[in-house]
């Protein structure tokens, strides 16, 4: 896992009307995966397909895990861990989604200073 800049990643997400942020979401999607060392949840790919083929209904409940997720990872690279998800969820109810990517890639850029190897 690599360090991750996020104020460039905010700003491709916005000029590109989301499309970045798709993929944005994708590669955060796979990079907590293996940091949770979660392998019952969905892969990058199918993320993608998901937020399609349900309207972008699924990552209403994606942001919700990544809360769980992400206090695992976190646990697991023995760094202060919180369950987020109720963050995440409202967040993405009120139409701040970007606002949970922020605080995503900030503990995953947390997680890869720590040298924790994936």
């Amino acid at each position: 896992m690599r360090s991750r800049d996020i104020v460039p990643a905010v700003i491709l997400t916005i000029i590109t009307c989301g499309i970045y942020g798709i993929y944005w979401m994708s590669v955060v999607n796979d990079e907590s995966k293996r940091a949770a060392n979660d392998s019952t949840g969905a892969s990058g790919i199918t993320f993608v397909l998901l937020l399609l083929f349900t309207c972008g209904i699924y990552p209403i409940y994606w942001n919700y895990m990544m809360g769980k997720r992400m206090q695992t990872a976190m646990q697991n690279a023995g760094l202060p861990a919180e369950d987020r998800s109720i963050i995440y969820l409202v967040l993405t109810l009120v139409g701040l989604p970007i606002v949970n990517m922020v605080l995503i890639q900030n503990d995953l850029n947390k997680i890869a200073e720590t040298g924790v190897p994936l």
